[in-house]
């Protein structure tokens, strides 16, 4: 299992999370609803360039909108189209874009330049 935190301070924004690939990106120009989780509660997939670790939208409790307006843009959710919108609940460091649009996906993408991941083994010891 594998849990992420700031990498500013080190507050913890996720619980135990399992590596899982993410499902395929749908076509939001052709629906006008908020989509379903690019990847299931409990488990994060790593993108293709390896720069953001894409989690459920309910798996970040250690992060909370950014304080500056202009970040949380959207109709229906957030856009995610104006920078991280996500900062740490403990230090603020921005951490995470959230996409929750009705014409985006839904997902959780953490900026793996501002966290720190690390592997619980089955012994309970990292």
């Amino acid at each position: 299992m594998t849990l992420f935190t700031c990498a500013v301070c080190e507050h913890l924004l996720t619980g135990d999370l399992q590596e899982s690939p993410a499902s395929p990106a749908s076509d939001r120009l052709l629906v006008h609803r908020i989509a379903d989780p690019r990847v299931a509660q409990g488990t994060y997939a790593i993108n293709y360039d390896a720069t953001l670790f894409i989690l459920h939208p309910d798996d970040v409790p250690g992060a909370a909108l950014h304080p500056d307006s202009r970040r949380r843009g959207g109709c229906c959710g957030l856009h995610g189209q104006d920078g991280p919108n996500l900062v740490c609940t403990d230090c603020g460091a921005e951490v995470a874009t959230k996409e929750s649009d009705c014409w985006t996906e839904n997902l959780v993408a953490l900026i793996a330049a501002a966290v720190v991941s690390s592997t619980e083994s089955s012994s309970g010891t990292r």
